[in-house]
C-alpha cells in the first residue's frame, strides 16, 4: 500500500461527500415536480411526450397502480430488445454482417438490461451491431436507471405524505428524470470520453499497422455515448470485452476517476433527497454515513490484500502486490478502488479482472452483492434497499426498548416489517438456491474454469451478481449456455422486480399512515448510535447470505492459497 494509493481513496471519498447535496438538490426539484432552468428548453418536449401517449402527469396512482404500470413498460422494453437481438442480421447499422443473438442469448441480454444488471456473457464488440448497441441496450441504460429512481420517489413519497392514497405517477417520474436529468448529463459526459479519446463513430472498424509491422483491425463504435449512461445509470455493461479495463472505454486516470465519481453520484444525491423530503436532511446524511463506513471498509481490505500479493508466487521468489489481470496504467490502488465502487453500486463495470484478484480481495466485491448492493447501490435501488433495512433497523430497536417502533413520524407495523422481510429474503433465497442447484447438476459444473473453492465461487459469484443485479463476474465461468443463460435470467428478473413490488407496496401502506409526532421516548435516527445500528442490522441480515458461502468459496480459497497450495 502507498501513499498515493491512499490519497487517491480519501480524495474520492471527499468528492463523493461534495457531490452529495448539489446532486441531491437537483433530484430533490425533479422528485416535487418542480420547474429547473432545463424546462425553457426542454418543457415542449415533455409536455409532447404525454400528449403523444395521452398521459395526465398530474394524474396520481396509487402504489398497485405504479406497480403495474412499471412492470408493463419493463416488460414492453424487454420484448422490444429482445426482437431487436434475434433481427440483428437483417436489421440496419450492421456493417460487420453479425448474425442475430440465439432465443437463450437474447432473452437472457433483454432480461439483463431491463433489470439494469447488464450481464454480459458475450464479446460486445463480436456479437451485438451499432444498432443493437444503441436501440437494443443504450435504451435499457436510461430507462431501467429511471425507473430505480422513479420507485425510490415513490417511496419517499411513502415517508412525506400523510393520510394518502397515492405515490406520485411514474410515466411522470420516469419522463422527468430522463429527459431532465439522464440525458442531459450524457451529453456533457459523453462530450468529456470524447474529448479524452472515447470513440464515437458509426465506423466498424479502424485498420492500422502495429509496431512490430502487423496490419491490424481494431473495433469501432459509438462508444462514448454508452459509456456515459452505463457509468451514471449504475449499469456497467461494456462496449467492448475488457469493459473500462479496454483503453477505448477508460483511456487513462482521469477518466477512471470520472467514471467511479459518476458510478456514486446519484446514489450519494439520492440520500439527500430523501432527507429533503421527509423535512429532515441530517437523516440523509445519516444514511450516507452508514454507506461510507462500508465502503471505506470494504476499499482498506480489498486494497490491503491486492498490495500484499499472492503468497504462493512469495514462495516462488515473485515479490510484490497482485498485478495479475490489472492494467498497469492504473495500479493496484486504483483497480481495488474500482472494484468495491462497482459491487457497492449495481454497476458491475470494472477496469480490472475480479477473477484474478486473491481470495479475500475478491471476496469484498461478492459480499457487496449479497448485501443487496446498498452500500450506496444502484440509482434508486440502492436508497430504496437501504431504507428496508431502516425499517428492520427500528422494528429490532423497538423490540429492545419495549416500544412501537416508528421512523420518520410512521409507525411501522406488521404488514411494512412483513414486506421488508420478504424483499429482503428474495437475495438469500435466490442466490444460494440457484448457486446449490448449478454446483450439482452436469451441466452447472461444466461452467467453472477452475476447481476447487475457486471453481464455486465463479458460480456463487455469478448469482450474487445477476440476483443483485450488478453484472460484474468473476470471467472463469464460462455463462453463456442455455442453463446459465436460463438461471440468470430468472435471477435477475427476481432480483429486480420481486423487491421492486414490495417497496411500492410499503409506500402505499406508510403513505396512508397518520404522521406520530416525536417524542422525548422516540428512538433517535440520526446519530452514531442509529448508524451503527444500521450497519449492525445490514451485516446480520447479510450474513444469511455470504457467510454460508464463502465458507465454502472465498476463505477455504484463501486458506488454500496461503498454504501453497494451486486449484
Amino acid at each position: 500500500m502507498t501513499f498515493q494509493g491512499w490519497t487517491l481513496i480519501l480524495v474520492f471519498t471527499a468528492l463523493v461527500l461534495a457531490l452529495a447535496r448539489p446532486m441531491g438538490a437537483w433530484l430533490f426539484a425533479l422528485y416535487e415536480g418542480r420547474r429547473t432552468p432545463l424546462h425553457r428548453v426542454l418543457g415542449p418536449v415533455e409536455t409532447g411526450f404525454y400528449r403523444l401517449a395521452g398521459i395526465d402527469p398530474g394524474a396520481e396512482q396509487g402504489w398497485r397502480r405504479y406497480a403495474l404500470h412499471m412492470l408493463v413498460f419493463n416488460l414492453a422494453l424487454l420484448l422490444f430488445t429482445y426482437a431487436v437481438l434475434r433481427l440483428q442480421a437483417v436489421l440496419p447499422l450492421n456493417p460487420r454482417g453479425l448474425a442475430g443473438i440465439g432465443a437463450d442469448g437474447a432473452l437472457n441480454t433483454a432480461v439483463s438490461f431491463a433489470t439494469n444488471t447488464n450481464w454480459q456473457w458475450y464479446s460486445g464488440e463480436a456479437a451485438m451491431s451499432n444498432l443493437s448497441q444503441m436501440l437494443g441496450l443504450t435504451i435499457h441504460n436510461f430507462l431501467s436507471a429511471a425507473t430505480g429512481i422513479a420507485v425510490a420517489f415513490a417511496l419517499f413519497r411513502g415517508f412525506a405524505r400523510r393520510e394518502a392514497r397515492t405515490v406520485g405517477n411514474f410515466w411522470a417520474d420516469c419522463t422527468r428524470v430522463t429527459l431532465y436529468l439522464l440525458l442531459p448529463a450524457c451529453l456533457v459526459y459523453a462530450l468529456f470520453l470524447v474529448a479524452s479519446g472515447v470513440p464515437q463513430t458509426l465506423a466498424a472498424m479502424a485498420d492500422t499497422t502495429s509496431l512490430e509491422g502487423l496490419r491490424q483491425s481494431i473495433a469501432l463504435g459509438p462508444v462514448a455515448s454508452q459509456e456515459a449512461i452505463k457509468m451514471l445509470g449504475t449499469n456497467g455493461g461494456g462496449f467492448f470485452n475488457a469493459n473500462s479495463a479496454h483503453p477505448f472505454e477508460n483511456p487513462g486516470a482521469l477518466t477512471n476517476l470520472v467514471q467511479m465519481l459518476s458510478i456514486f453520484a446519484l446514489g450519494a444525491g439520492l440520500t439527500w433527497c430523501f432527507g429533503k423530503a421527509v423535512g429532515n436532511t441530517r437523516q440523509g446524511w445519516a444514511i450516507l454515513a452508514a454507506m461510507l463506513a462500508m465502503f471505506l471498509v470494504g476499499t482498506t481490505v480489498t486494497y490491503w490484500q491486492e498490495a500484499a500479493g499472492n503468497p504462493v508466487l512469495h514462495h516462488l521468489g515473485v515479490a510484490g502486490g497482485n498485478m495479475e489481470g490489472k492494467e498497469v496504467r492504473f495500479g493496484i490502488a486504483a483497480s481495488a478502488l474500482f472494484s468495491v465502487v462497482t459491487t457497492a453500486a449495481s454497476c458491475g463495470a470494472v477496469n480490472a479482472m475480479h477473477d484474478s484478484f486473491t481470495a479475500l480481495g475478491g471476496m469484498v466485491p461478492l459480499v457487496n452483492m449479497q448485501l443487496g448492493e446498498v452500500v450506496v447501490g444502484g440509482v434508486g435501488a440502492g436508497i430504496y434497499g437501504f431504507l428496508l433495512f431502516a425499517l428492520l433497523a427500528v422494528f429490532v430497536a423497538g423490540l429492545m426498548v419495549g416500544r412501537t417502533p416508528e421512523y420518520l413520524g410512521k409507525k411501522i407495523e406488521a404488514r411494512e416489517v412483513k414486506l421488508a422481510v420478504l424483499a429482503v429474503a428474495v437475495l438469500p433465497l435466490c442466490i444460494l438456491g440457484l448457486t446449490a442447484l448449478s454446483a450439482v447438476l452436469p451441466d452447472g459444473l461444466a461452467g467453472p474454469l477452475n476447481k476447487g473453492p475457486h471453481g464455486f465461487s465463479e458460480i456463487l459469484y455469478a448469482f450474487a451478481s445477476g440476483t443483485g443485479n450488478n453484472g460484474s463476474a468473476f470471467a472463469g465461468l464460462t455463462a453463456g449456455t442455455p442453463f446459465y443463460n436460463g438461471l440468470l435470467a430468472a435471477a435477475m428478473w427476481i432480483g429486480r422486480f420481486f423487491v421492486i413490488v414490495p417497496v411500492l407496496a410499503i409506500a402505499g401502506s406508510l403513505a396512508a399512515k397518520k404522521h406520530t409526532p416525536e417524542t422525548a421516548g422516540s428512538f433517535p435516527t440520526t446519530g452514531p448510535l442509529w448508524i451503527g445500528l444500521l450497519i449492525a442490522v445490514i451485516l446480520v441480515l447479510g450474513g444469511l447470505t455470504f457467510l454460508p458461502s464463502l465458507a465454502l468459496g472465498p476463505i477455504a480459497d484463501h486458506l488454500a492459497m496461503i498454504s501453497g497450495q494451486l486449484f
